[in-house]
């Protein structure tokens, strides 16, 4: 069975061989106007249909269902015309903008003091709190003092037997100075020899030799006591400065030596910033600024900014502070100093973070979005919609990127409009649907460390 269709008819054609052999098909013709109606007399129906339709009641539902899905295969469908895609966009922005360079910086504390004891003994106890600020002649360790009491008592008894040999030795020069006061008289008048006087002047020079002996034994004695004295006092283990003190790295009971390192304490406010620029980047700095005070009040005005390692700006700023003496022949970098206030100690020695600063300002720079920006094997491009809403794919010539964006400098003009979503969508002459960019609509400023007080 065939299934014809005009615009008012549908004819189904059966084919000979199911009825009679030469026989012409037989047709049955329906109108399409709302309620299907039969068209055909019974004189056109061949023998089969007459036997079919007699034997088969549901025959003519077979048939309803075969002219229905005909009429709906036959209506003619309009092909319905494709939307154009939709993009969002952003309108090429001009303005100036400072120019970053960016260095790779490690933290250093302002004052660094490893705590090493100065006498050697047992560790008895240990008087601060790993992690915490001490202050200057605060009390961190103590080792035993036991072994150094009795050197104390010791010096004080070489002390004390000094000063009775000075009393002994002062009390025998003033006998001789008596004997050449009373010898000097005589000798004029006789009455002595001069033997006699030469004798006793000489022993009175003796007293006084013995005298001066004396007090001589009398400061070693002191000088002794006062280094026993200060040994003892090394048994306690204080800070030198203001700062935040280390992991203890002897444990209670260890014999500690002078070489021994027992803590290290650092004073973290300002904190040093330590970064390395090339020599190349040296030289040219060097011979933009060729005049030696005019480069020294230029630094003294630079400020430094610090990005820490979870990408945050950190809060304050900081000043340049100075150039080390040398290039490291291994690097081939010289190493700058930088200090940042740092209240709160939120920034410790050792961390990493980058340091930079404004080194140039471009007047009225054109700024993309990176993701409008597409690379290919080397080259830079972008998708540009025109006033009719078609899409141009021009090649662009990019410089810095700022942030999340990036200076054009040559291919745009400010005002234009570049596909900053569906990029990959997009092709040359293609209409499109442009929406606003969502994302730079919705943007919020990048946020800044805080300092917070510990």
């Amino acid at each position: 069975m065939r299934t014809k269709c005009s615009n008012d008819v549908i004819v189904l054609n059966f084919p000979p061989r199911r009825y009679r052999p030469g026989a012409k098909p037989a047709d049955t013709r329906y109108e399409r106007n709302g309620n299907l109606r039969r068209l055909f007399s019974r004189s056109d129906r061949g023998p089969q249909i007459d036997a079919l339709v007699r034997h088969t009641p549901r025959v003519w539902q077979v048939i309803a269902t075969v002219i229905l899905l005909g009429s709906v295969g036959c209506g003619k469908s309009e092909q319905p015309q494709a939307r154009p895609p939709e993009v969002e966009v952003v309108q090429v922005k001009q303005k100036d903008v400072p120019i970053y360079k960016e260095w790779v910086g490690t933290l250093e504390g302002f004052v660094n003091a490893q705590i090493k004891p100065q006498v050697t003994g047992y560790l008895l106890r240990q008087t601060y709190k790993d992690g915490s600020f001490v202050r200057k002649d605060q009390l961190l360790f103590e080792i035993d003092p036991r072994t150094f009491h009795p050197v104390v008592s010791q010096t004080k008894g070489q002390l004390a037997n000094a000063e009775q040999q000075l009393a002994q030795a002062e009390a025998n020069q003033v006998k001789a100075q008596l004997d050449v006061n009373r010898y000097v008289p005589l000798a004029k008048e006789k009455a002595v020899t001069q033997q006699d006087l030469d004798n006793a002047v000489q022993a009175n020079r003796a007293a006084q030799a013995a005298v001066r002996a004396a007090k001589a034994q009398i400061d070693a004695a002191k000088a002794q006591l006062d280094a026993a004295q200060l040994n003892l006092s090394f048994t306690k283990v204080v800070s030198l400065i203001d700062g935040i003190a280390g992991i203890a790295q002897a444990q209670i009971g260890d014999l500690v030596t002078p070489t021994s390192v027992l803590t290290t304490v650092s004073t973290v406010d300002p904190i040093k910033v330590y970064f390395p620029v090339s020599e190349q980047e040296y030289l040219n700095y060097i011979k933009e600024n060729p005049d030696a005070a005019k480069r020294a009040a230029q630094e003294g005005q630079l400020g430094l900014e610090l990005l820490l390692a979870d990408g945050m700006l950190y809060s304050h700023k900081g000043t340049f502070s100075l150039a080390d003496r040398q290039v490291d022949v291994k690097t081939g970098t010289l190493r700058l100093e930088g200090l940042f206030p740092n209240p709160g100690n939120i920034l410790r020695p050792g961390q990493f973070a980058r340091v930079r600063a404004v080194i140039k300002t471009r007047s009225g720079a054109l700024l993309v979005p990176q993701r409008a920006v597409t690379e290919l094997q080397g080259s830079y491009q972008v998708a540009v919609v025109g006033s009719d809403n078609k899409v141009s794919i021009r090649p662009v010539k990019v410089a810095e990127r700022i942030g999340t964006e990036w200076i054009i400098d040559a291919g745009l003009k400010p005002g234009e409009r570049v596909v900053a979503e569906g990029v990959q969508r997009v092709k040359a002459g293609m209409t499109v649907n442009p929406k606003p960019l969502k994302a730079m609509t919705e943007a919020k400023p990048a946020p800044t460390a805080k300092s917070e007080p510990r």
